[in-house]
């Protein structure tokens, strides 16, 4: 049996043998000496926001994918269907196989199941982040039927697996592309754990829950897909590696926990940040500003859930925020290089995003973290100016961290 399947199907073995267990969980990132912002700070700025968004969720209903499909997917009702963005059909061969137009999302394409697991990421969070502050059981009962709805309910769950996501019509039925669409899945799995603390299910529907995310791990790590994935040398291999970590984090499997750690000093870090700090691969693309703040961010996620103490059993630090390459470099290099652009993007020098470049940037989620465990205090300033919630739906599904009080809040 390949090693990694080993260690995910011991992990799914463990959460059979016992219904309640301990979780580990990613400490909050820890500042160098006195917090630059506190805890109760971040509340009070957050705090109408995130109650508005929750009084806006409190009666809405679920919608799972089950509520829609598409006749160009080859799976079945449980099963996600997205279409790769920036594939379009042929004007010259109507039917024919589509064409590709870098940056450039078709509006025509199925959407609904992407749109719905957005929602998802939107309304969960914002519940449990209401119930955090006000301890009002309204909003933590009211997540938990949306988690109900996704991963337990028979008639309506998604099943644990993403062969048919980013599919390109005349091309391929699903990609190894589309295991970026449940990025948005990994906010749900910290809110879930907060919910476990307000009692919102019973005890054997959290467990349920977690093993849906114990199969979905497997998948990634077994399926061709999400081997691919794992390899890719940019944003993507990145978004893997995020989801693999809090999916691990939330189901407590430290094997897969260990893995991830690996992945970051092994291939993230050193594949992806040039000397200068800069993300070569993602400069090349048609949307340099959003794809550079976006993976700056979700390389900060990795920090923010995989980082542990002491090293690991081939002596290297399991701090990813001050795990360092050959050149002495630390994450906080890629930070200090996005910096000024996010300060002022006048300044970019790059090629401009071809869409949504004035959208760019909101309260990016690097400022505030990195700005806690490196005591900087103009990225915790600059992260209190930006605007906190993004302005157009494009921006919304590159922007999955949006409830820091889930993080920062210990469970």
């Amino acid at each position: 049996m390949d090693r990694r399947i080993f260690c995910l199907t011991a992990a799914a073995a463990a959460l059979a043998a016992s219904r309640r267990r301990t979780i580990a969980q990613a400490a909050p990132p820890v500042p160098a000496s006195g917090p630059l912002i506190t805890l109760s700070e971040i509340e009070a700025i957050d705090r109408e926001r995130i109650l508005r968004s929750a009084n806006e969720y409190l009666t809405a209903p679920p919608i799972t994918i089950t509520a829609s499909s598409s006749p160009r997917s080859k799976g079945g009702k449980h099963d996600y269907f997205s279409e790769a963005d920036y594939w379009w059909p042929d004007p010259k061969n109507p039917g024919g196989p589509y064409l590709e137009r870098d940056g450039y999302s078709d509006p025509q394409n199925f959407n609904d199941h992407r749109l719905a697991l957005i929602r998802l990421s939107l309304i969960v969070p914002a519940l449990t982040a209401a119930w955090l502050i006000t301890q009002d059981k309204r909003y933590a009962t009211s997540a938990a039927a949306h988690l109900r709805a996704w991963f337990l309910t028979s008639e309506t769950r998604m099943n644990p697996s993403l062969d048919y996501a980013q599919a390109v019509w005349g091309h391929s039925t699903g990609r190894s592309y589309g295991i970026i669409d449940t990025l948005h899945l990994v906010e749900v799995t910290r809110a879930a754990r907060h919910l476990e603390t307000a009692q919102a299910m019973t005890p054997v529907e959290f467990d349920g829950v977690r093993e849906w995310f114990t199969e979905y791990l497997l998948w990634m790590r077994a399926s061709t897909n999400g081997q691919e994935e794992e390899a890719a040398k940019n944003n993507h291999g990145t978004c893997w590696t995020v989801q693999a970590a809090a999916f691990a984090r939330y189901i407590g499997n430290e094997n897969a926990m260990q893995m991830c750690r690996a992945q970051f000093r092994d291939h993230l870090l050193p594949d992806q940040m040039a000397p200068d700090g800069s993300f070569p691969l993602e400069l090349k693309r048609s949307k340099p500003f959003n794809y550079s703040l976006f993976n700056l961010d979700m390389l900060a996620m990795v920090c923010v859930m995989a980082s542990g103490t002491g090293a690991s059993p081939s002596g290297a630090t399991n701090d990813l925020w001050h795990f360092a390459l050959a050149d002495g470099s630390i994450y906080k290099k890629a930070v200090e290089f996005m910096f000024p652009y996010i300060e002022d993007k006048s300044k970019w020098p790059y090629p401009h995003d071809v869409e949504y470049f004035d959208d760019l940037p909101n309260r990016q989620p690097s400022l505030l973290f990195a700005g806690l465990v490196y005591h900087e205090p103009k990225y915790i300033a600059l992260w209190r100016k930006l605007p906190a919630d993004p302005k157009t739906p494009e921006i919304t599904r590159n922007f999955p961290i949006r409830q820091p009080v889930l993080w920062l809040r210990s469970v």
